[in-house]
């Protein structure tokens, strides 16, 4: 049975459409990622804003330096969360623009293609974001040199 040029072409267009797919699926297990270490950001900034009124001295300098540290983490990690989104987004523009494109004999693979190289772009600097903040958190997980004398 031999099918038709529409369905083969739809078919071809589904093919097309696997790789913006499965950079979709990458892009969710980022956003998993990165809302799971927001998550325990803000849990350890509660906790310490809790302890900041009751400490002096040494201990409450050092739990105003971890929020200050807490807190650029949580900048940090917001943009890279932006970014990821804003790349899923735009991916899914790419595959709703390769079926609008074929549907109508629209001629914008340009078009297709600066949306898919947009989005890899927001996908790199998501990626970056995330580098920058897991360097910024080993900040915080260093031990102390007071309590390695």
């Amino acid at each position: 049975m031999q099918y038709s040029p529409e369905v083969s072409t739809i078919a071809q267009t589904i093919q097309l459409s696997l790789s913006p797919v499965f950079m979709l699926a990458g892009i969710g297990a980022l956003l998993n990622v990165l809302a799971g270490r927001l998550s325990r950001v803000v849990d350890r900034a509660r906790t310490l804003e809790g302890l900041h009124p009751r400490t002096t001295g040494p201990e409450h300098d050092r739990h105003v330096w971890e929020l200050r540290l807490l807190d650029r983490r949580i900048s940090i990690i917001n943009w890279a969360l932006f970014l990821a989104v804003s790349s899923a987004v735009l991916t899914c523009a790419v595959v709703a623009l390769l079926f609008i494109a074929e549907l109508a004999s629209l001629h914008i693979g340009q078009y297709v293609a600066v949306a898919f190289i947009g989005s890899m772009t927001l996908l790199i600097a998501s990626l970056i974001c995330f580098m920058f903040e897991v360097r910024v958190s080993l900040g915080a997980i260093h031990v102390r040199d007071e309590l390695l004398k």
